[in-house]
């Protein structure tokens, strides 16, 4: 390492090695100060460990909301998603939440991210557990991304793109699911007639039914209505999730009265959900077992 690299290094390091109670009071004097320009750079160096502590400090500045703007303007972004693709496990996981962070920056007109970040993050999200912190973060990323026609397309290009987006739908937390059903729904609403098969061919109804049971409001609104662009109907004829929640609450109602129906049709749904997820399972089982052995993935 030369003399400049390693005064920048031990400069970086000084910077995010403050107390935490220290470092909160001064994140905003430093980046006034100058700090981000130096930062940039120090993420263009080939040196891995240079560029990953750089991401470390631009991580712990973007945490700071008046940081955000300057940061995202910059030009980080780009190179953080350089990170994502060949960086270490600790820093792909700082670069996706300094992303993160900087994608909450309303002050910027311009997106943070385009089409590029799409296939490490789903990579990323393959691999992790679909319940974490991190899952969680990524997918907040990858629903941006999905409101693109470049995005959109990324996504469906990606191996096993949909599919992994579906997985989080079944699989992940709360907030994970929120912005999982979401991209889905961007997918759909952009082009049914492209996007339609390809999200149906992954097995997404299960995991959307039991979205709308037990999913946040928003998650739940989304699986509604992505769940209405799935059905091969008719406009005109197709029953929405929320008739057939009204249907299933006004009977309901005649069986246990008004008291206790809201309690009775959440029970209902569930049953229909649970239902729904085994013939869904049966349908599975049927395809596999009339596949050539070439297609079935051994385990």
């Amino acid at each position: 390492m030369g003399i400049e690299q390693s005064t920048i290094y031990s400069s970086v390091h000084f910077c995010i090695s403050f107390t935490p109670s220290l470092f909160i009071r001064n994140k905003v004097k430093i980046v006034t100060a100058g700090a981000i320009p130096p930062l940039v750079d120090l993420l263009k160096f080939q040196n891995g460990s240079l560029r990953e502590l750089a991401a470390a400090a631009i991580l712990t500045l973007s945490a700071a909301a008046p940081n955000k703007p300057a940061i995202a303007a910059s030009g980080a972004a780009p190179l953080l998603v350089e990170i994502l693709h060949s960086g270490s496990v600790q820093g792909r996981v700082d670069a996706v939440t300094a992303l993160h962070y900087l994608s909450t920056c309303r002050e910027t007109s311009n997106p943070i991210l385009d089409a590029t970040a799409v296939p490490p993050l789903l990579k990323l999200l393959k691999e992790c557990k679909k319940y974490s912190k991190f899952a969680e973060k990524a997918t907040a990323l990858l629903e941006i991304l999905s409101n693109s026609e470049e995005g959109q397309t990324a996504i469906t290009n990606s191996d096993g793109g949909i599919l992994t987006l579906v997985e989080t739908v079944e699989d992940g937390s709360l907030v994970s699911t929120e912005h999982a059903v979401g991209a889905l729904l961007s997918l759909c609403q952009s082009c049914r007639d492209k996007y339609r098969q390809l999200i149906l061919k992954e097995g997404a109804i299960p995991g959307l039914l039991r979205l709308t049971v037990e999913g946040t409001y928003e998650a739940q609104e989304r699986a509604r209505t992505l769940l209405d662009l799935l059905r091969d109907t008719p406009q005109e004829k197709r029953l929405s999730s929320s008739v057939l929640e009204k249907i299933v609450y006004d009977i309901a109602t005649r069986v246990d009265g008004a008291d206790k129906a809201a309690e009775t049709a959440k029970r209902l749904l569930q049953d229909m959900v649970q239902r729904s997820m085994e013939l869904s399972m049966t349908r599975i089982q049927q395809r596999a077992a009339s596949s050539t052995p070439s297609k079935i993935t051994s385990t």
